[in-house]
């Protein structure tokens, strides 16, 4: 049926970043073999390298909070947040609107470069890994220019499609039920749900 097919192709769109990263991560690996990763001089420029490519990430990243703040949308943004996996919650309404989201997308960009960078650290200075600092000079960079929040506030592309408030999420095998829901009866439910639980406390 038409609905079946489309929404295999939304999950075809939504695997494609993480299919791209794995094809990626292999090349990568294939050129990094071919360096000589105990030579004092290349791992100076791996690691000088590594530095360069997180400040980029950092200064997109300021770039990006500050353009979201100059446009100031505050159109209501309300969706259903979705249980997290293996945990006895329940779905989350959450009501914003597209700046802060747009926020703490970028804060979420922030967190997880910072919680890279110390990774990186400990594998590079502690277990003197030096082939993940390469490959991490590289992901995280392709990784952030497909940031959707990137795409629309730094690259100007409508919020529209695969780039549609809230973002789905792209981890591989995520079904629709684990995607934010923004369909007036799951946010009724949810809503109902939230009620109903604060009266119980």
């Amino acid at each position: 049926s038409f609905l079946s097919t489309q929404s295999f192709r939304n999950q075809i769109e939504i695997m494609n970043p993480q299919l791209s990263n794995l094809l990626l991560v292999l090349g990568i690996v294939q050129i990094a073999r071919k360096l000589d990763l105990e030579n004092p001089e290349v791992v100076i420029y791996v690691r000088l390298g590594y530095l360069a490519a997180q400040t980029v990430i950092l200064v997109v990243c300021y770039l990006v909070a500050n353009k979201i703040k100059e446009r100031n949308d505050t159109t209501t943004l309300k969706y259903v947040e979705p249980a997290k996996l293996f945990t006895n919650e329940q779905p989350k309404l959450v009501d914003t609107n597209n700046k802060d989201y747009d926020l703490s997308k970028v804060r979420e960009l922030l967190k997880q470069t910072l919680m890279g960078f110390v990774l990186m650290m400990v594998l590079h200075f502690y277990w003197n890994f030096t082939q993940p600092l390469f490959i991490q000079s590289i992901i995280p960079l392709k990784n952030v220019f497909y940031n959707k929040v990137v795409q629309i506030h730094l690259f100007g592309k409508p919020a529209e499609g695969d780039l549609k408030r809230p973002f789905k999420e792209s981890p591989l095998g995520f079904s629709a039920a684990q995607q934010p829901q923004t369909d007036k009866a799951a946010i009724k439910k949810a809503a109902k749900a939230s009620k109903s639980g604060e009266k119980d406390d």
